[in-house]
């Protein structure tokens, strides 16, 4: 079995390996397996570890049948590792002591840190600071430990492992919270499968959850990692682990606990108001290949897909049962899901119809009926019928009741022959354990529900077709011509060097400059006032549409401009604005998320734009491609195909839009707070779209 030899220690060591150290010192050894100290020592002995265990406890000269240690100076040898089971100002000794001598790593499982407050974050700081000073890593504070199943280095106190033995298999669970990474430990071995790596890292401190999964996305026997994060604190490690997965067919499932709607833009701009942290972290993930769990079920249920690893192709479906009822319910999961069934081909058809009986129905999903019961060459008969349909990627088949006369062996053997020989996921729905038992006998994952099914085979099509491309940040402006708000006419221009469509507009001082501008921009036009101070127009009436005639525009300069006076603003313009009349209004939107880098919103646009927030977000820099295929995930999607009569309209020139403002917000990511971009009118297909106006705030002072 391949074990890890990568060290994760950053100084400069090369002769430790973390996840399966040598020998581990237990600070605060306890005699009793129950107690923080006690319980790594149990199952260390319990479970096989072969390296020194080493007491250290003054008050005791032997724990658990083990020699004990009064202090670390009575050591014979420098532990590659130290459990830390003792609390307060004992622990921060520790870890000096520990760190003076040479340890590699420290778990240090005591608590009152950062989540403290501010007093426990500096003597947090402080320890890791220390720590790094001496070569030496911690996982911690607070933090449960880790265990390496495969070797038996235990290094954690979870009461877990006392009640659900633990059993050496392709996972691993690395986890922020202790909790949280005994949950889906609990449920994946309930299920039969076999756990290697599981790490509760606490306060993230220093060696955390990113850098713990880039570690363990290493050991090529690792086929799923799933993890528990409260924030993501390294992602750039995290984006190297999937890379790493993703290159050798391994993936990465990650659940967040909470959801933040901090927002980098400031109150003038909605944009990082409506897309949050939440929304960064969706397309940091979409971008790196990483499926985003919701929950603890979502996180395991597509475990035996992963692990069964045959390729679902374009994840087209063939869904097959001897129930009409199941049929139906699995095409309507599939629906919710987004998981598309095939249209079977006309041979496939014609093959079935010499199969099943006349009054079945052979369209997708596909009824046998009760006519399997009895008849043990139908099902082979039918499956070797659908495997030779190019459009069929993955089948489900759902087995709601079986009883005397239903050979369920021989469905079991037939179903995972056929999946063994065509490479191709199949999955069985079943509510009797009796039934599923066999087909899992088998190989062949088995699902309670035709909706875990269905779910299932969404997910882990859906991710097996995700791509983690390499990063590219880009590189920053030579010059940013502003700070703070920019006025609507500073937006548009900026905007505009980047090929980025918009209005057709005039700037003006006075009324008359207003006019005369208005000749070369059409019959009607639209009147704005300008002002950085005024960001949201229409609510000052600023905004006049549709203005016709001379005088007409110069009253409404005019007005526009007396409202800016009292409005105390000095300096105000007018914008002069062709009119740009969209069969559809969108936004697009632009901020750079603290963590995650430069961000780009694509949404249906108005004034009811955060009430409806239909939005979807990329991290920049992607293509068209991508820009288009998040598009099509919006509500308001279905419109862009033209809807009661309306032509269909330019989703790529709005993608191409988008394209060229993740460009502008990587030149100016240093700088750029937000960019909210709405209306932006979508004409019909191949007549682009146009945007009508634009509000940009920078970071800084002038």
């Amino acid at each position: 079995m391949k074990m890890l030899t990568r060290n994760l220690d950053l100084s400069g060591r090369t002769d430790a390996d973390l996840l399966n150290p040598s020998s581990v010192a237990v600070i605060g050894a306890s005699d009793n397996p129950n107690k923080v100290g006690g319980r790594p020592i149990h199952y260390m002995q319990k479970f096989g570890y072969s390296g020194r265990i080493l007491p250290i406890n003054p008050a005791r000269e032997t724990v658990q049948g083990l020699r004990c240690y009064a202090s670390l100076d009575e050591l014979d040898e420098v532990p590659e590792a130290a459990i830390i089971a003792v609390a307060g100002e004992d622990a921060c000794e520790a870890v000096r002591r520990c760190a003076r001598l040479g340890v590699s790593l420290a778990i240090v499982m005591a608590s009152g840190f950062a989540e403290i407050g501010p007093a426990g974050r500096q003597l947090q700081d402080d320890l890791v600071s220390y720590a790094r000073a001496h070569g030496m890593r911690l996982v911690g504070p607070n933090a449960q430990g880790i265990a390496n199943f495969s070797s038996g280095a235990v290094l954690n106190f979870s009461t877990m492992f006392m009640e659900v033995p633990p059993q050496d298999g392709p996972i691993a669970i690395v986890s922020q919270s202790g909790a949280a990474s005994v949950m889906p430990y609990a449920l994946l071995r309930e299920r039969g499968f076999g756990v290697r790596y599981l790490a509760a890292t606490g306060n993230d401190a220093d060696l955390g959850v990113s850098e713990l999964v880039r570690q363990i996305a290493s050991d090529e026997d690792i086929r799923l990692i799933l993890v528990y994060v409260e924030a993501v604190s390294n992602p750039d490690m995290l984006s190297e682990a999937a890379r790493i997965a993703h290159q050798r067919g391994a993936h990465l499932v990650l659940l967040k606990g909470g959801s933040s709607q901090r927002g980098a833009a400031a109150a003038a701009s909605h944009t990082g108001a409506m897309v949050g942290e939440d929304g960064a972290l969706d397309a940091f993930l979409q971008r790196h290949g990483i499926w985003r769990a919701h929950d603890v079920h979502e996180m395991i249920n597509a475990t035996s897909l992963y692990l069964g690893g045959f390729p679902p192709q374009q994840g087209r479906t063939v869904v097959m049962s001897h129930s009409g009822a199941v049929g139906v319910l699995c095409a309507d999961a599939a629906e919710r899901a987004g998981l598309p069934l095939t249209n079977l081909s006309e041979p496939t058809l014609a093959a079935l119809k010499e199969i099943i009986p006349s009054f079945a129905s052979a369209a997708n999903p596909l009824d046998v009926t009760a006519s399997l019961l009895g008849n043990k060459t139908m099902f082979p008969r039918v499956l070797g019928a659908l495997g030779t349909d190019p459009g069929a990627d993955m089948f489900l088949i759902g087995v709601p009741v079986a009883g005397p006369g239903y050979d369920v062996p021989a469905l079991a053997h037939d179903a995972a022959r056929f999946m063994n020989e065509s490479r191709r996921p199949v999955v069985v729905a079943a509510p009797q354990a009796s039934v599923r038992s066999h087909f899992e006998e088998q190989g062949v994952p088995t699902f309670t529900s035709e909706t875990d099914a269905v779910d299932a085979l969404h997910q882990y099509s859906r991710q097996c077709r995700s791509v983690a491309p390499t990063n590219s940040s880009g590189t920053e402006a030579s010059h940013v011509p502003h700070y703070g708000l920019l006025d609507e006419a500073d937006s548009l221009a900026l905007l505009a060097k980047f090929g980025i469509p918009v209005v057709g507009h005039a700037v003006c001082n006075d009324a008359d400059q207003a006019a005369a501008a208005a000749v070369e921009l059409g019959e009607r036009v639209v009147i704005k006032g300008c002002a950085a101070q005024v960001p949201h127009k229409s609510e000052h009436g600023l905004v006049r549409v549709g203005v016709r005639g001379a005088e007409a525009v110069k009253l409404a300069a005019a007005e526009c401009l007396a409202t800016l006076t009292e409005l105390n603003v000095e300096g105000g313009r007018v914008i002069v604005a062709r009119m740009a009349k969209g069969i559809h209004e969108f936004m697009l939107g632009a901020a750079v998320d603290p963590v995650f880098g430069p961000l780009v919103m694509i949404g249906e646009g108005g004034t009811l734009v955060e009430m409806r927030h239909d939005i979807v977000s990329l991290l920049a820099p992607f293509t068209v491609e991508e820009a288009l295929e998040a598009i099509a995930k919006l509500r308001i999607a279905p419109v862009l195909k033209g809807f009661r009569g309306q032509p269909a309209l330019d989703a790529k020139s709005l993608a191409e839009a988008a394209t060229r403002l993740g460009e502008f917000a990587i030149a100016y990511r240093n700088t750029l707070v937000s960019v909210d971009m709405n209306p932006v009118m979508v004409m019909p297909e191949g007549d682009g779209v146009v945007v009508v106006d634009a509000v940009l705030q920078f970071g800084g002072k002038a």
